[in-house]
C-alpha cells in the first residue's frame, strides 16, 4: 500500500506540473484521455517501469480527480490544485476491476492476501455488502482506514417539523438562533494549544526525515481537533436539520467580521 500511495502521488505531481507547464507555454488545457496516453508513455520508460507494478486503477483514478479538479477550479468552485506532498494525507482508490468482496473478505488487485480491517458499523453485516469503490488512505499520524462506496435506496424523507427558524453565525457565540437558543463556539483548538505548541517544539528539535520527528504528535493532535470539530458539527447541523422544515441563514463573511473586531 505503501508503495501504491507512493505511485499515486507521482503520478499526480507529474502529471499537475506538465498540465501547468503546458498550459503556461501554449495556453492550452490538458484533456484526461492525453493524460492518460502520458501515463501510459511513463510506464514504458525505464526510469518509471515501477509505475506497472502497482494497479493501474489508482494511477487512473488519480488522473481523473485531478481532470474533475481543474474543472472545478475553472467553473470557480474550488481552489487550483496542489502538489501532493508524503507528510500529507495518501488515498488510493479502487474501483470495481480492482477489487473483490466476498463474504466481509476484500482483497485488493496485485496483493496476495486479503486486506484485514475492523467493520466500524454494528448494525449493517460487512458481508452483505457490494462496494462499487473502495478507498485505502493513510492518515499523517499513522491511522489507516478502509472505506467502501455503496449504492443504496433513497431514504424516506422525515416529518415535516412545522417550523422555521433564522441561524445567526457568531464571534463570541457560534449560533444563535431566532428562537432564542445560543450554541457556545467550543474552541476546539484553543482548548489543545498547550499540548499542540509542546509537540511542535519537540518536533522542532528533530531532524528533517528522522523517526523521531515522524513521533512527534503533532499530526495526532491536530487529528484530535479535526475530529473534534467534525463531530460537533455533525451533531448540531443534525439537530437544526430535524427541528426546522425551513432553515435561513444569513450572507455575511464571518472571516472577514473576525478581522475587523481583531
Amino acid at each position: 500500500m505503501n508503495r501504491t500511495f507512493g505511485c499515486v502521488r507521482l503520478v499526480w505531481n507529474k502529471t499537475l506540473s506538465e498540465r501547468n507547464h503546458r498550459y503556461r507555454a501554449e495556453g492550452v488545457r490538458t484533456s484526461y484521455r492525453q493524460t492518460d496516453a502520458a501515463l501510459t508513455g511513463w510506464k514504458r520508460t525505464e526510469e518509471l517501469a515501477f509505475l506497472s507494478e502497482v494497479s493501474c486503477v489508482p494511477l487512473q483514478q488519480t488522473l481523473r480527480h485531478q481532470h474533475t479538479a481543474f474543472g472545478n477550479f475553472f467553473a470557480g468552485w474550488a481552489r487550483f490544485p496542489r502538489f501532493k506532498s508524503r507528510a500529507g494525507r495518501q488515498s488510493a482508490h479502487y474501483t470495481r476491476s480492482a477489487f473483490r468482496m466476498r463474504e466481509g473478505v476484500l482483497t485488493l488487485a496485485r496483493t496476495s492476501t486479503p486486506l484485514r480491517f475492523v467493520w466500524s458499523f454494528g448494525d449493517v453485516d460487512v458481508a452483505a455488502l457490494d462496494p462499487t469503490m473502495v478507498v485505502v488512505s493513510r492518515e499523517p499520524d499513522g491511522r489507516w482506514y478502509v472505506a467502501f462506496a455503496v449504492d443504496i435506496t433513497e431514504p424516506a424523507p422525515p416529518a415535516p417539523a412545522g417550523h422555521a427558524i433564522g441561524v445567526d453565525l457568531g464571534l463570541t457565540d457560534l449560533v444563535v438562533t431566532s428562537d432564542g437558543e445560543r450554541i457556545a463556539n467550543p474552541r476546539h483548538l484553543a482548548r489543545k494549544a498547550a499540548n499542540l505548541a509542546r509537540y511542535q517544539r519537540r518536533m522542532a528539535r528533530c531532524e528533517r526525515g528522522s523517526r523521531n520527528r515522524r513521533k512527534a504528535k503533532v499530526a495526532r493532535a491536530h487529528r484530535k481537533v479535526r475530529t473534534a470539530r467534525q463531530d460537533f458539527l455533525h451533531r448540531t447541523t443534525t439537530a437544526l436539520v430535524r427541528s426546522a422544515d425551513v432553515i435561513a441563514i444569513e450572507d455575511l463573511s464571518v472571516t472577514g467580521q473576525a478581522a475587523r473586531w481583531s
